[in-house]
């Protein structure tokens, strides 16, 4: 019998590769507003998950509340509008899709994202492999807090026992931790691999075929 039959995806750097549009919409805010722009190196080495500290660090220091939400406002109306330009899934992302679901298992993202672009994300790239796809709104509380998770679980009607999460970052790690599930830690993204290893998770994998992997050996 499977050990698990349930596989939780974080969104962004896990399942799709979205960074260069981020960056592209963080430098149009940045430019508007005269600033210096950011290197997709600078943005990476954050290690943040939330696009409000993203955003919070690419500013200068001691720059006001005011310019700050205002580069806020110019960031998710250009990313709104650009969301999919330079997005696409992580090299075997589909091909691993397609073994879960020939294989019967149960498939869910769940995000920090908004929920209207994590529908949008998901609709466009992965509605024929993914059942449930949740993001953030103002019904439910965000990752790290367990919500999300468990919505997925009470949704979809399965066990806690049975699932896994699949993600790249502390949030991700935490929210599996709360949540009371397993976790694994995708490095392929450009997330820090030391910060995995710093977590003690418990498999750290580098393709997604690693996956597929450790889903037979369980």
């Amino acid at each position: 019998m499977m050990k698990y039959n349930t596989l939780i995806f974080d969104l962004d750097v896990t399942l799709l590769d979205s960074l260069d549009n981020v960056v592209d919409s963080i430098n149009y805010a940045l430019e508007k507003l005269d600033y210096p722009i950011k290197t997709k190196e600078e943005i990476c080495s954050f290690s943040e998950d939330e696009i409000e500290r993203l955003i919070e660090l690419s500013l200068p220091d001691k720059t006001s509340y005011d310019k700050f939400a205002k580069c806020l406002i110019l960031f998710k109306t250009h990313y709104s509008k650009n969301i999919k330009n330079k997005t696409k899934p992580y090299d075997g992302i589909i091909e691993l899709l397609e073994y879960l679901k020939k294989n019967k298992y149960k498939i869910a993202v769940v995000s920090n994202k908004l929920q209207n672009e994590v529908t949008e994300l998901n609709n466009h790239y992965f509605s024929q492999y993914i059942q449930l796809a949740i993001g953030k709104s103002s019904k439910i509380r965000k990752k790290p807090y367990p919500d999300t998770v468990l919505k997925v679980i009470d949704d979809l009607g399965v066990c806690k026992e049975k699932c896994l999460y699949i993600g790249n970052s502390k949030i991700d790690f935490e929210a599996a931790k709360n949540a009371k599930i397993d976790f694994i830690g995708a490095s392929w993204g450009c997330k820090d691999k030391n910060v995995l290893n710093y977590l003690g998770v418990n498999y750290i994998i580098d393709n997604p075929k690693d996956l597929i992997s450790i889903l037979i050996e369980n």
